[in-house]
């Protein structure tokens, strides 16, 4: 494991960049930070908020979950999130031009709802994306989450399935043929067959929230974003048990590979062979490098026609 950079602000959704640049979301400073092949780090573009997880589009665009902004609360060294921030109102899909850092806002509500707290996101290389909102805890509420899919161009966004207590992680197997959604507070991972753009396959009860459960993971354990190899494993960050729960897509096997970090947030696979996992220690402020057993999936972003 190498460190490639420290003193990020809660750190997420890595996109590793052509150049072998790395940009990360720092959702507790409200920006997206480049952090270049030789460690130094750059701002991309304040967004305010929450910035999430993130993607880059065909158009050498970044497309951004922005979760509205969370409150952290720190004690005896620990940071971690515990809601809404005092000036949250409301999440937003956000489009950021990493070569001049303006931001633009895309979606910000499905029809007459708005978004409470979108989180992770992946492309499906035919001008859409899915996206998960993991809902937003309040004082003394909480508002609910669910999976969505919208155009790249702004025109159309769909609740997909709704509501959902915490999906967090969200990928799509090597053939764009099956949707993969990790829950955090469950530390469940499911999945459903894709039927169209923005349409999926529920399965009747008693089938878990309409999909196929793959795995979970016992004990004091909670999911957070994940990635997929070339092979089709599901490599899912893990927060309090810290590290990499890698399933085996029909969920015969389940590999825990320990990482030293409490907030292991978020991973992307890159590297000339793409055998190098760029994963995110949120508690730790770090994003670090890793030597991964096989390759992980080349993305739909357009970078490979």
């Amino acid at each position: 494991m190498k460190i490639l950079a420290s003193g990020l602000k809660f750190p997420e959704g890595p996109v590793v960049m052509a150049d072998g640049s790395v940009v990360v979301t720092e959702i507790r400073a409200g920006r997206l930070s480049r952090v270049a092949p030789d460690g130094s780090c750059s701002v991309v573009a304040e967004t305010g908020g929450g910035p999430n997880g993130a993607a880059l589009g065909p158009d050498g665009l970044l497309y951004v979950c922005n979760n509205g902004g969370l409150r952290f609360l720190e004690r005896d060294g620990i940071v971690r999130p515990i809601g809404a921030a005092k000036d949250y109102d409301g999440g937003r899909i956000e489009r950021v031009d990493p070569a001049t850092g303006k931001v633009e806002r895309l979606y910000e509500r499905c029809g007459e709802h708005k978004l409470a707290g979108p989180n992770d996101i992946v492309l499906d290389g035919a001008g859409g994306f899915w996206f998960t909102d993991s809902g937003k805890h309040h004082h003394r509420h909480v508002q609910h989450g669910g999976i969505y899919w919208a155009k790249l161009d702004g025109s159309e966004i769909r609740e997909v399935i709704y509501p959902l207590p915490s999906p967090n992680g969200i990928g799509l197997s090597p053939d764009g043929k099956t949707l993969y959604v990790s829950d955090t507070a469950s530390a469940r991972l499911y999945a459903w067959d894709i039927t169209g753009s923005g349409t999926i396959a529920k399965k009747a009860y008693p089938a878990p929230i309409g999909g196929t459960f793959i795995g979970g993971m016992l004990g004091p354990a909670r999911f957070d974003s994940l990635a997929v190899s070339a092979s089709g494993k599901i490599c899912v960050a893990a927060i309090v048990n810290g590290g990499i729960a890698e399933f085996w897509p029909d969920g015969s096997v389940v590999r825990h590979h320990p990482l030293p970090d409490l907030h292991v947030t978020n991973l992307a696979f890159g590297g000339a062979d793409m055998r190098k996992a760029y994963v995110t220690f949120s508690q730790a402020g770090q994003l670090v490098e890793v030597d991964w057993h096989e390759p992980g999936l080349k993305l739909f972003d357009g970078r490979d026609g």
